[in-house]
């Protein structure tokens, strides 16, 4: 057995142990091991931390847009450089499979730091005449000090998805990964050194969310905070830092419902897309479709097709090529995932396909695999379609006509994204008009423009991610009006 992986912070740009010399243990969730030891931050390495990030800001805030951009471009430069290592870490850290995270999150990491490195030499900006009285303009300065938290499930490219903008618009920034999966965040801190970020711009601080993710929200010095994660983690979020006035960009949960009217194009790659939106990354996708409703009169020869395609996806070793799913990311999450499928097994639920665990062999014999499941039988309001569950598992609702697609689809607390599927041109801007939620496919899933606003609405979110949006958040409108003579 090797040694395990010891991570650093990455604090005023120096990799440092942890000040009080903890760490945690790291799993490599498709063997069940260790595989690497994370720091076990705390208070003191925030406080650190966001004073590198003070001294560094204004000097930061006053670097001309292009030189941020070739830094952040440079960045992107050696992610691409180490693209194959960094797909393979984050398999290893997450138990997805190698292939998707070389096709999808490495690739998605590399385009954000380019989009937004060229978003803001382009960003406009903002006049207002009055008459040949007065022109007001709009300046859009830095905050300062802000924090960015990510979640376990697309570790670095959600990462930077969120330091990117934050960067680009002349922010120092002090950005806490999930501990669960913080491999690639570890790596992404050598490499800004390697790329040449001024000291202190960019800090990283590993730990829990109770002392790491605490402190950085109650911190009087950081201006805004940037976090995806549960609904719940979420709401204390904002229950901390709304006394403190900080800006807040909240991108939570979700129950994402995909609409399947009986016009709809159920060519193969259709098939093939709604498939993979339920089970895409294990199911563990705040924007995966994990209510699956079908129009009643196609309901019976939609799920003999939709159960061929989801029986044929192969669950193994994240190594293999062969793989379409990998492990759960955790032990506890496993046993989340496992005990939601009896739940629904009690409530009367019939599982159609999976509803189990899954045994590996060889190397993976230990590790933490679900079937891809499907269960139909339940009513919409059953926990089971009104909690987020955020593993391999897809409920099939049949429905009547447009109004009850969209009542039921808008049934639940969360608001963050729907699929629907119809031929029918009118019907899709119709529904997709009615439908609560941040972000409607018509015909697709996960087709990402990174110019458009993200995020959800209810208990999905606060805010919206991308484009200029993003770079909105991070900055504050200050508005200078003179009088003309």
């Amino acid at each position: 057995m090797t040694a395990p992986l010891t991570l650093a912070n990455l604090i005023d740009g120096r990799q440092q142990e942890p000040r009080a010399g903890r760490y945690l243990d790291v799993f490599e969730p498709a063997i069940g091991a260790v595989f690497a030891r994370c720091p076990d931050s705390d208070a003191a390495d925030v406080d650190a931390a966001v004073a590198a990030a003070q001294r560094a800001a204004p000097d930061w805030a006053a670097t001309p847009a292009e030189q941020r951009a070739q830094l952040l471009n440079r960045l992107a430069d050696l992610v691409e450089r180490d693209l194959d290592d960094l797909a393979r870490l984050e398999s290893r850290d997450s138990g997805k499979p190698v292939q998707l995270a070389r096709s999808l999150d490495i690739p998605r990491a590399v385009a954000n730091l380019r989009f937004f490195a060229a978003a803001i030499t382009q960003w406009p900006g903002e006049a207002h005449p009055m008459d040949g009285r007065a022109i007001n303009y709009t300046l859009r300065q830095p905050l300062g000090v802000v924090a960015c938290i990510s979640p376990w499930n697309l570790p670095l490219y959600l990462f930077t998805w969120k330091i990117a903008p934050a960067l680009a618009a002349g922010n120092a920034v002090v950005a806490k990964p999930s501990e669960v999966t913080p491999c690639t965040a570890a790596r992404l801190g050598e490499l800004a050194i390697e790329a040449g970020f001024p000291s202190g711009v960019l800090n990283i601080v590993h730990g829990n969310g109770p002392q790491v993710g605490q402190a950085l929200v109650e911190h009087a010095q950081v201006k805004a905070i940037s976090f995806t994660g549960s609904t719940k983690t979420g709401a204390a979020i904002a229950a901390a830092a709304a006394p403190k006035f900080k800006k807040l960009s909240l991108e939570m949960g979700g129950k994402n419902p995909a609409i399947v009217f009986a016009d709809a194009d159920l060519s193969d790659a259709n098939l093939d897309t709604i498939v993979r939106s339920g089970f895409a990354n294990q199911g563990e996708i705040c924007l995966c479709g994990s209510r699956l409703l079908v129009e009643r009169s196609i309901y019976d020869d939609f799920k003999e097709c939709y159960l061929e395609r989801v029986r044929a996806l192969r669950v193994g070793d994240p190594n293999a090529a062969a793989s379409d799913l990998g492990a759960l990311v955790s032990k506890a999450h496993f046993d989340k995932v496992t005990a939601c499928i009896e739940r629904a097994r009690t409530d009367g639920g019939h599982v159609l396909c999976g509803g189990d665990a899954v045994r590996v062999d060889g190397r993976c014999a230990d590790g933490w695999f679900v079937a891809p499941t499907v269960i139909e039988g339940l009513p919409n309001d059953s926990v089971t379609n009104q909690e987020e569950i955020f593993g391999p598992v897809v409920t099939l609702i049949p429905f009547d006509g447009e109004d009850e697609a969209i009542a039921i689809a808008n049934g639940t607390g969360y608001g963050l994204a729907a699929s629907l599927w119809t031929s029918n041109l009118d019907r899709a801007h119709r529904v997709a008009a009615k439908l609560e939620f941040g972000i409607a496919w018509i015909n697709c899933w996960l087709l990402r423009d990174l110019r458009t606003p993200f995020g959800g609405v209810k208990n999905s979110g606060v805010g919206r991610e991308g484009g200029v949006e993003a770079l909105r958040f991070f900055t504050e409108p200050k508005n200078i009006c003179i009088r003309l003579s």
